[in-house]
């Protein structure tokens, strides 16, 4: 009940259509309950008094009151479907701007599939539930008070002959409900996971079929589909034998009642027309209750639907900004990193009391093996994770006082794994600034030597971009990122290995770009290109999230330490290519 009440927030924003839905709800089942009193008043006039003058008037109220039951069903149909809409609509949105707020570290350890599917299949368990379930269990309670007055007032005695058996009806769909949340639980997660299965195979087809695992993939497709499928089965087996078993425990009070009621009318205590009529609002009660089963099923799953999506949307980001966070236009580009220290699961060090400091306009070479902590410490200068202690300040602020947007929109990146998007060549370069104009596009296009292999192709910067960039080379992603970045004009640049896929000619191009470019930036750069580190005003060597050296080339080649093993086993590696 807890997860549905702050579903029902959502919906609560709608809460005019909410109350015009509810009112032709009300208008449904009132005209629906005046057809038995029509019907029983026609039978006990004509057969008590034999006035059939009054069954044209009792045919004509019946075709009324079934019209403006009609009408009023229509509207109530129709608004709850809005509403639901409505609702699975600001539901979706906010699952969307959460997952856009989440850090690098919540994305980090969620699957891309299950979220896809949090987002899509249990926001549309959500909308069943308050399109269907929410105003048809109002409807079951207007009708059940209102038919149960009813039947009281005509004979008591059959009244509680009906209304016996329906708690013992109440209480097995409740006990089904139960019963299925956990398996619509597993139903949901499975979806979940085919989807992160399928969206990983789809986007890495090229290496399945490079080595040959097509058979596996589908191994591995095929056992989580069985689960699925076993599962949906098992739903569908307990739900198929609730259904017929609540009909048949519905029979019970109908035949009790055609029993009891018919030694009521042979004794005179009881008009053929009031048994008539106690039977049609025992229909009447019927069908809603025997919907109990459906209503149970929506149950079952809008819970751990709305479970799964409220987990989302109640996650806190640990990259928060504060209320009064600095929006600051224009860095000088002044870093300070103060015995920074963090971890991305709380337990092993990724970095520890790295310290150092960077003047604006500098270029900075983070050297070190794999896994030594270089990219963590370029992602923490944006704040994509946030330090575990110490701090990071530019231009003596604290980053953690700034606004995010601010900070990043000063701060520019050329990661390692490049990211383009499924559009045309213009607006993968223009991303980071959407208003930018073509000649500032081309600019930027030119200074990452992209120009001149766009204008190559047919339809130049309109032409399409494949998903994740897969029609253009590793060189000409890098450079169409690298131009991207430009565009935005950081006054913090941080490429991350931004030139490990393009051929010596394309980069020594490229480096008399970045030479020109990072000229007044203070620039980050994670490499193992000599030339770059050579010439980097300051070298950061870090190992094992230690930084062990720091200065300039010709100062850590005077000394034994790591930077020169590195540098000569560079050197080294080198010289073999070549002589290869």
């Amino acid at each position: 009940m807890k997860i549905l009440l702050r579903l029902l927030f959502f919906a609560g924003r709608y809460w005019v259509l909410l109350l015009f839905a509810f009112t032709c709800l009300i208008g449904t089942t009132a005209f629906g309950m005046a057809v038995p009193w029509v019907i029983r008043t026609a039978i006990d006039t004509v057969m008590g008094h034999g006035e059939s003058s009054f069954l044209f008037l009792a045919a004509i109220l019946i075709i009324g009151a079934s019209a403006m039951r009609g009408i009023s069903a229509f509207g109530h149909m129709y608004l709850s479907e809005v509403v639901s809409q409505k609702t699975a609509y600001d539901v979706r949105n906010a699952i969307y701007e959460k997952l856009q707020q989440l850090s690098f570290a919540y994305h980090d350890k969620n699957q891309t599939g299950q979220l896809m599917s949090r987002a899509t299949v249990d926001v549309e368990a959500i909308r069943m539930f308050f399109g269907r379930g929410l105003l048809h269990l109002g409807q079951l309670f207007f009708l059940f008070t209102g038919v149960a007055t009813i039947l009281i007032s005509m004979n008591w005695r059959l009244a509680l002959i009906s209304l016996a058996f329906l708690p013992l009806i109440g209480f097995r769909a409740a006990k089904v409900a139960l019963r299925l949340r956990p398996i619509w639980l597993h139903i949901q997660q499975m979806l979940g996971f085919i989807g992160t299965t399928l969206e990983e195979n789809l986007t890495g087809v090229r290496v399945v079929k490079a080595f040959c695992q097509q058979g596996g993939e589908s191994r591995k497709f095929n056992t989580q589909a069985q689960d699925l499928y076993d599962s949906q089965i098992n739903a569908a087996r307990q739900m198929a034998f609730n259904m017929p078993f609540m009909a048949f425990l519905i029979s019970f009070p109908t035949a009790l009642i055609l029993w009891y009621g018919g030694l009521q009318v042979m004794e005179g205590n009881l008009t053929i027309g009031g048994l008539t009529q106690f039977m049609l609002y025992l229909g009447m009660m019927v069908m809603p209750v025997r919907r109990l089963g459906g209503f149970a099923n929506m149950i079952s799953r809008a819970v751990p639907a709305g479970q799964r999506i409220l987990e989302i949307l109640d996650t806190k980001s640990p990259v928060q900004e504060k209320p009064n966070a600095i929006e600051l236009e224009g860095f000088k580009g002044r870093v300070r990193f103060k015995n920074v220290s963090f971890s991305y699961n709380s337990k092993d060090a990724v970095l520890n009391g790295v310290d150092f400091r960077v003047q604006p306009g500098e270029v900075v070479a983070l050297v070190g093996s794999l896994g030594s902590g270089k990219s963590t410490l370029a992602h923490l200068i944006p704040r994509f994770y946030d330090v575990d202690s110490g701090s990071i300040t530019i231009d003596g602020i604290d980053i953690r006082t700034m606004k995010l947007s601010a900070l990043r929109r000063d701060v520019g990146i050329v990661q390692q794994d490049i990211f383009l998007f499924s559009d045309t060549i213009k607006q993968n370069i223009a991303y980071g600034d959407v208003d930018a104009n073509i000649e500032r596009i081309v600019e930027a296009a030119k200074a990452a030597y992209l120009h001149d292999f766009v204008k190559s192709l047919p339809d130049g910067y309109d032409t399409w971009v494949g998903e994740r960039g897969i029609t253009l080379s590793g060189g000409e992603k890098q450079r169409l990122a690298i131009a991207r970045t430009l565009l935005t004009d950081p006054a913090i640049l941080i490429l991350d290995d931004s030139t490990s896929n393009i051929d010596p000619g394309i980069e020594h191009l490229i480096r008399q770009a970045l030479d020109k470019l990072i000229k007044g930036r203070t620039s980050f750069i994670i490499t193992h290109r000599l030339p770059i580190i050579k010439n980097a005003d300051l070298i950061l060597v870090l190992h094992e999230g230690l930084l062990v050296e720091q200065g300039k080339h010709n100062d850590l080649m005077a000394g034994d330490g790591l930077y020169k093993e590195i540098y000569e086993s560079q050197i080294s590696a080198v010289d073999t290519k070549e002589s290869i």
